[in-house]
């Protein structure tokens, strides 16, 4: 048997992901991610836009310092002072990598970039040199490649490849591709440019169409060795590349794909479900690999087909991907030790004060649910490092009066600046009321444009995990969490997460 080529898994959750409506991360959280990344194995986390804003920047940069077994990429526009710092944000990275990009689609130059072909060639030219003298793994996208004509996009990468680019993405920047079309595209540029052999082709597929993973995988048959990808699919618009549904495609098909990944799909479902935790995009239940019902049987034939023989109805162990981790639980008599061991057995490491805390919020929820679950410590663990990373409105006292027939009432006591605060309003139901009185002690202006309500795990004393999505008066739209086993308290807290964030500095991200 011929040995398979390795398929480079290239992780964008903290650069296109984020860019998912609401679903900014702070430096903290964005930490969090990458290091659960770096379990999972993937060989490349593009960390972030660094010029975007001091925060991005200090964010690559933290991360770039964390991750050892990882490569670590900062995206960058094809202007000097995007790649400059981009290579001052990855100056102490074990492995590095730059990403640049310009457009080369007729309708983004002359719409967008205002540029005719020639200048976008030379300017591609220029970022990759400049790139390839501060970094030694330099990565060029055209941007929208698949609306670009043809013959340019042969020139633009023939060129990009000479001034040293060695990793060559093509973008279906706006999901207009269909699956045959696209990986006939990757093998026409393949077999068209005469030194594509000096880079690996890569694909960083939109689902507008809901096609991207069907776009990713005709590409990597058709000779692509990078899948650009985010966990849960998330991204802009209708989101990218499912990584859990790459990987799983091309581990259970290892008959009909040529390669194969280094990937830890042990680790898939908990990256998921922290990476759901942090950005408030709860995953679909029937959503592949990680949905809760993705190994589910409920029709009786298939129960007595999976009961005789599993691969009758399964074509993966559930426990591969995650799903069969231990799920020891905790309660009201478990100690510090305890939690601490479950935490670290989840990826997440805590001492001093932030242990402390969390173990605080533990024993109060224990006061009030018989079991605590792995969920409900991740839930814990996120709300503290909200409150860390931004305190500076907190909720201290909630009451709401609610019966069949009346108005519902709910008085707010916010902390703002140090400062407590109080206000009582009625609403059409407890959580409008209690938004009602968080809004008079502000006055912020925000409209909320989502409310969303899941249990975090099973039985009536579950807590519910609330997201909260508000846009600012000039449009810029954040998600809030909150989690309580009283779910008037979550909207609350999830509310004031949301308050929280429009405070933070908003960062303006490119997109491929």
């Amino acid at each position: 048997m011929q040995p398979k080529d390795h398929l480079i898994i290239f992780d964008t959750t903290l650069r296109d992901g984020e860019q998912s409506p609401g679903a900014a991360m702070t430096q903290e959280e964005k930490l969090r991610i990458a290091k659960a990344l770096e379990r999972l194995r993937v060989d490349v986390i593009e960390a972030g836009f660094p010029a975007a804003s001091p925060g991005d920047f200090a964010a690559v940069q933290s991360i770039a310092e964390a991750i050892q077994e990882s490569r670590v990429c900062a995206l960058a526009r094809a202007r000097e002072e995007d790649i400059r710092r981009a290579g001052e944000a990855l100056a102490k990275a074990s492995a590095a990598r730059i990403h640049t990009f310009i457009a080369t689609s007729p309708i983004h130059m002359q719409a967008k970039l205002r540029m005719t072909p020639e200048q976008v060639l030379e300017r591609a030219v220029a970022a990759v040199r400049l790139a390839r003298n501060l970094c030694e793994d330099v990565e060029f996208s055209p941007e929208d490649a698949g609306r670009s004509e043809e013959d340019f996009l042969c020139r633009v990468i023939e060129a990009a490849i000479a001034a040293g680019a060695r990793t060559i993405n093509i973008p279906d920047t706006v999901g207009y591709n269909l699956p045959d079309r696209f990986g006939r595209l990757i093998a026409t540029l393949r077999e068209r440019i005469p030194n594509s052999d000096q880079a690996i082709f890569s694909v960083h597929c939109h689902n507008d169409l809901g096609l991207a993973v069907a776009n990713s995988l005709s590409a990597v048959l058709h000779g692509a060795r990078q899948v650009e990808c985010t966990i849960n699919g998330l991204g802009e618009r209708a989101g990218n590349a499912a990584l859990e549904e790459i990987v799983m495609a091309v581990r259970t098909r290892a008959d009909v794909f040529p390669c194969e990944t280094r990937i830890d799909t042990r680790q898939i479902v908990p990256t998921s479900k922290l990476v759901s935790s942090i950005t408030g995009f709860p995953v679909q239940p029937n959503k592949a690999i990680v949905g809760a019902n993705a190994f589910a049987h409920e029709s009786g034939i298939h129960q007595d087909g999976v009961l005789k023989h599993r691969e009758t109805y399964e074509i993966m162990r559930a426990e591969d991907v995650g799903w069969a981790a231990n799920r020891m639980t905790l309660g009201k008599l478990s100690g510090r030790a305890a939690v601490r061991a479950r935490l670290e057995a989840l990826g997440i490491h805590l001492d001093g004060e932030a242990l402390h805390q969390v173990f605080s919020r533990f024993k109060d929820l224990a006061d009030r649910k018989s079991e605590i679950f792995d969920e409900d410590l991740q839930a814990l663990v996120n709300e503290d490092a909200q409150e860390v990373a931004s305190d500076r409105l907190r909720l201290g006292y909630l009451k709401v009066c609610s019966e069949m027939g009346t108005h519902p009432e709910a008085t707010v006591e916010l902390w703002v600046d140090g400062v407590a605060r109080t206000a009582t309003k009625t609403g059409g139901g407890p959580v409008d009321a209690a938004f009602q009185a968080i809004e008079d002690i502000l006055q912020s202006g925000s409209r909320l444009i989502l409310y969303s309500v899941n249990a975090i795990t099973t039985g009536t004393d579950a807590q519910g995990e609330v997201t909260v999505r508000l846009q600012s008066a000039d449009g810029r739209s954040v998600n809030g969490q909150g989690a309580d086993t009283d779910i008037v308290v979550a909207s609350a807290k999830a509310y004031v997460s949301a308050l929280n964030r429009l405070q933070m500095p908003a960062s303006e991200h490119p997109q491929l």
